[in-house]
């Protein structure tokens, strides 16, 4: 089993010096990949409760202020060799799927073909009100997306007509190292998501579960994929359990249920604060997980 790490990159670590300590801090100690959230805005005051918390309040004021991920992955591309570069996850529904095709295709020519995709479709009506992009319909507008980047990046000439999205012929360059594309992670719990996973994914990224709560969600995503045709062994199982306490058993569970990979949570704010938090995840997990 395959161990990476979510690293929110907000105001108080969001500058080169931690970047350029964090992918080889990363790669030294032996995480698979690295993975980063999305917000372009945040809010003091907003209406909408984030999914992932008991009082629907995101971890973080207006002023936490996350980098964009794909320029942050393209920094650490820079910086690493081997590291795998995660969107955990890319809120594809509230941005042009033009440029962020570009900017995948870009950041896997960048790295030799290292990018884990991991898309969205948001929680925030806030920040979609921000963006000016409809907060309704945002499956389907995922769908949408998502087909036009794939025709951008394998089709020699695109185009794309869907009901959300169209895209007239165009030609964009350079394609993705990664074929037919980097592979796409859907991320979500619902079974619209897990339907999104069947349809048109390579993985899914499960979010906040602790292994008791992975055999349910499992269970739908193996009832969804039998319906489109496909199986498990169609598609990775990615689980973060972001706060969530993880030990060694846990680790142990997990690789048992059939996940392969554990993204875990890597909270610090300067160097100093993230080689400490590393080199005791890797004494207490990582060494001992190796065997998993």
């Amino acid at each position: 089993m395959k161990i990476g790490a979510f690293v929110p990159l907000g105001t108080l670590n969001a500058n080169a010096a931690f970047l350029r300590a964090l992918g080889p801090a990363l790669e030294q100690r032996g995480f698979e990949s690295v993975w980063v959230p999305e917000h372009v805005v945040l809010f003091d005051d907003y209406e909408s409760r984030y999914p992932y918390a008991d009082d629907g309040r995101f971890p973080g004021g207006g002023d936490t202020g996350l980098l964009e991920p794909l320029t942050a992955l393209t920094y650490l591309a820079a910086v690493t060799d081997t590291l795998r570069l995660g969107t955990g996850i890319c809120l594809v529904t509230q941005r042009n799927p033009v440029y962020t095709a570009k900017q995948v295709a870009d950041l896997d020519a960048l790295s030799g073909g290292r990018v884990e995709f991991g898309v969205g479709v948001g929680w925030l009506r806030e920040e979609f009100e921000a963006l000016n992009m409809p907060f309704e319909r945002r499956g389907d507008r995922a769908r949408d997306h998502v087909n036009v980047m794939k025709s951008l990046w394998t089709d020699e000439t695109s185009s794309y007509d869907g009901e959300l999205y169209s895209l007239a012929e165009c030609r964009l360059y350079p394609k993705p190292v990664q074929q037919p594309h980097p592979p796409i992670h859907f991320g979500g719990e619902t079974d619209a998501a897990l339907r999104r996973v069947a349809d048109l994914g390579q993985g899914w990224f499960g979010f906040n579960r602790t292994p008791d709560e992975v055999p349910e969600a499992l269970e739908r995503l193996d009832r969804i994929l039998a319906e489109t045709g496909r199986s498990r062994a169609d598609v990775t199982i990615t689980i973060s359990p972001y706060f969530q306490s993880v030990d060694l058993a846990a680790l142990e569970r997990y690789a048992e249920l059939g996940v392969d990979r554990v993204v875990l949570l890597v909270f610090a704010f300067d160097v100093d604060g993230l080689q400490s938090t590393l080199d005791q995840m890797a004494t207490t997990l990582l060494e001992p997980a190796a065997a998993l």
